[in-house]
């Protein structure tokens, strides 16, 4: 997908208040919310299908954040704005020295494509050790989304020093919880509050939830 970013317009914005009071007036304001997804049916139609569930994970979440410029927001040239969609930028963990690489794959609509890249991503440049961008520096528009496998958890916080102008969110997702035949993922987000309020992250996971619902729309 081409790259875009748009110029938001400080004088007809109605949050550029709340934004100014975060930045000018209070220091950063960083805060994590911790949920729990229900990811049941996904995964029963991933296995169906034998594909990864981390793709699908990746792919999901930067679609959620699509219709959400709240989501998208960054400061370009010192100018307020947001991008047309955000690149997924991910730890790479490698079992022989329990050390991790990061990786971006770029966001397509179109799941299949996505997951094709993704793969292509991590044959192409996986394995290298040592370095902590394996593919090269990630695009302007990237943000950091990972997952910690090896164990579920009940709250996630994550402590940014000089976020001043850090707009992406972050996104931790843990372990599976099985128990009477529904799946369930613990997610945490961490945003910084000038641009993103609790009502955005309620309509993201709206949003998400029906994904997640709904996956043969979209696989």
């Amino acid at each position: 997908m081409k790259m875009d970013f748009c110029a938001m317009d400080m004088k007809t914005w109605p949050r550029s208040y709340t934004y100014k009071y975060f930045t000018e007036t209070v220091s950063p304001l960083i805060y994590s919310v911790n949920v729990t997804l229900d990811v049941t049916k996904l995964r029963g139609i991933l296995k169906k299908q034998r594909l990864k569930f981390f793709p699908a994970y990746l792919y999901l979440i930067t679609k959620g954040m699509i219709s959400q410029k709240e989501f998208l927001m960054a400061r370009q040239d010192d100018i307020l704005g947001y991008w047309n969609f955000r690149t997924p930028l991910y730890p790479i963990f490698h079992e022989d020295d329990q050390t991790i690489t990061f990786l971006w794959t770029e966001y397509d609509n179109d799941f299949k494509t996505f997951y094709k890249n993704y793969t292509s991503d991590i044959i192409n440049h996986g394995k290298q050790h040592g370095v902590m961008m394996a593919k090269g520096e990630p695009p302007a528009n990237s943000y950091i989304i990972a997952c910690t496998p090896w164990f579920s958890f009940n709250s996630v916080s994550m402590h940014l020093q000089n976020a001043k102008n850090y707009y992406a969110p972050m996104f931790e997702a843990g372990g599976f919880q099985e128990a009477h035949g529904t799946i369930k993922m613990p997610l945490s987000i961490t945003v910084n509050h000038a641009v993103i309020d609790g009502y955005h992250i309620k309509v993201f996971l709206e949003n998400l939830q029906s994904l997640l619902e709904q996956p043969e729309k979209w696989i």
